[in-house]
């Protein structure tokens, strides 16, 4: 069984190409990861998450606890096991999701007690339970536990909360099983406060963590802030290990976040705007609900192949939706994840041939241009 390792590649400016190397298969970086919250990307088979070559997905520690329950997964083989998915899996820790659960939470030094929002159910989690769930779901690469708070929040809140975070990252840490091939990875917080990112970051790779990731983003702070966080971030962590960007995002955000020096990413926009009508594109975003689609006999983006693309056009895609049919949330997710994995695929060749400052010109100018319509 191969051992977990980050092989650095190439840098091209601050961005970076590289490999990392899993038990379950190897991860060519900046990578996105495709999220399957209860052990499935939605509205997506995982054929098509392979055929989008997606090399990682995503899984929920949280929902998949309250439901069907880690322990049933074990028993099933884990979640890769029970979902098809033989490609390497990271699960988040619980974190976020408790933190966006509002009044049916509290926290202690201990952990969080939370209401199900399935039944409601009391839970208590701790960063040891974290851990300890998430070994058996048969995670590749494990998330510390951590609090994640809403931005914007003032300078002792945050230093309340990341020092918090910082003692559950070494209960974490305490509470990790050491297996060949996978990793646990350490949560850096501090919200937009660059001195608390200093803190948490230098905390952290004292731990000597596989890899870290920088969290409490993307959570209300705007992308200029977003930005100017990770710059003042990333002179703090290992170049020598994988740098994960929590929850980003859009790609805009994804270009500016690898041209900062950020390897991994996950976000559910893809295939959530997918079941709601919007379909990302080589020129922008288009609302395949709106009625210019009606008669329109083209492909959603002629610079893309996949399977929607080759085979049906705007005005089926635009009739599925105004149908209701299934359908249309399926082919308008797998063209979003599609669309996803070519950028990134786009990224990792323009970073070895060193001209991703001018791929990532071209890209973000060419969707800025906007949806041409028929003359």
């Amino acid at each position: 069984m191969s051992k977990f390792e980050y092989k650095l590649i190439k840098n091209d400016a601050n961005a970076r190409l590289g490999k990392i190397i899993t038990a379950h298969g190897e991860i060519d970086t900046p990578v996105f990861m495709p999220v399957g919250t209860a052990a499935t990307v939605k509205a997506l088979r995982v054929d098509d998450i392979k055929k989008s070559n997606s090399q990682i997905i995503l899984a929920n520690t949280y929902h998949l606890m309250l439901r069907p329950g880690e322990n049933i997964i074990n028993q099933l083989g884990g979640v890769r096991k029970f979902m098809n998915w033989d490609g390497p899996l990271l699960t988040d820790s619980g974190g976020f999701q408790v933190m966006s659960l509002g009044n049916l939470r509290t926290i202690n030094e201990e952990g969080v007690t939370f209401k199900s929002q399935l039944d409601g159910s009391k839970f208590f989690l701790t960063p040891e339970k974290s851990i300890q769930i998430q070994h058996l779901l048969g995670s590749t690469i494990t998330m510390c536990f951590d609090e994640c708070i809403q931005l914007p929040a003032s300078f002792e809140n945050t230093k309340n909360s990341m020092e918090l975070s910082m003692r559950w990252a070494d209960r974490s840490l305490s509470a990790y099983k050491e297996r060949e091939g996978y990793a646990i990875f350490g949560i850096i917080q501090g919200g937009t406060y660059k001195e608390l990112r200093e803190l948490s970051a230098t905390h952290l790779r004292n731990l000597n963590f596989p890899g870290y990731a920088i969290g409490g983003l993307a959570v209300g702070e705007g992308q200029e802030k977003m930005f100017e966080t990770i710059e003042y971030t990333e002179p703090f962590m290992d170049t020598d290990k994988p740098r994960y960007l929590m929850g980003v995002g859009k790609p805009e955000d994804i270009i500016g976040a690898v041209k900062r020096g950020i390897d991994m990413f996950d976000c559910v926009l893809p295939t959530r705007s997918g079941r709601n009508g919007q379909a990302f594109t080589s020129r922008g975003e288009i609302n395949i609900k709106n009625a210019r689609h009606t008669k329109d006999p083209r492909a959603l983006d002629e610079a893309c192949d996949c399977n929607t693309c080759k085979n049906y056009s705007r005005a089926y895609l635009h009739h599925l939706f105004k149908a209701n049919e299934i359908l249309g949330l399926m082919l308008l997710s797998d063209h979003n994840i599609n669309f996803y994995q070519n950028m990134m695929m786009g990224i990792r060749i323009s970073i070895k041939n060193g001209n991703f400052e001018n791929f990532s010109e071209t890209f973000l100018l060419k969707r800025a241009g906007g949806d041409i319509l028929e003359s």
